[in-house]
């Protein structure tokens, strides 16, 4: 048990060190985006799919507790299993995102994409299609990033292999960046 929380406390103190200039970053985009009106479109699988829906709901409801504002336009991807099992049927898994990114998103959008690995297929094939459609790209990833991490416009990696430690800090990282984005 000691170890577990010694390795989360030391990954989070190495991301906090040296990832700083990358969450301002994703907060900033996400943030002026929307100031403009636009939407953002998060996703992930698994564990990365409830820190997904966890962060859209901390915008559109709110996130600190004394903060008076209006709901902010958040979609989690991950939500609908009709739609999520209709387009996994008709055109596949590797679709499930990037069909909803044709749907919802439009140029001036942001797709967050969360993934421990970096190489899942249906993430990236919503990050091609984002990048296709004019929207920016924001990639939380672990490992070495993976092909997401290149994909996107902003790239805010966990540098670890272990998906349990990756995901604890993502969580940190979006509640940072609802602090961010909120101030």
């Amino acid at each position: 048990m000691r170890a577990a929380f010694a390795a989360a406390v030391a990954l989070h103190t190495r991301v906090a060190d040296a990832r700083t200039d990358a969450i301002v970053d994703a907060a900033v985009l996400i943030r002026v985006a929307l100031g403009a009106g636009r939407k953002v479109l998060v996703f992930g699988n698994g564990g990365s799919a409830t820190d997904a829906e966890h962060f859209a709901a901390e915008l559109v409801g709110r996130f600190g507790r004394h903060i008076e504002r209006p709901g902010l336009p958040v979609l989690a991807l991950t939500t609908d299993s009709a739609v999520m099992t209709s387009v996994a049927n008709d055109f596949g898994y590797r679709a499930v995102f990037a069909r909803q990114i044709e749907a919802f998103g439009v140029n001036g959008d942001i797709a967050v994409a969360l993934t421990t690995s970096g190489k899942s297929e249906n993430i990236n094939e919503a990050l091609r299609w984002a990048l296709d459609r004019g929207l920016k790209t924001v990639a939380l990833t672990g490992a070495d990033g993976g092909q997401s991490g290149r994909l996107a416009d902003v790239h805010v990696n966990v540098p670890d292999d272990n998906p349990a430690r990756v995901q604890e800090v993502h969580r940190t990282i979006l509640h940072v960046m609802c602090e961010l984005i909120e101030a």
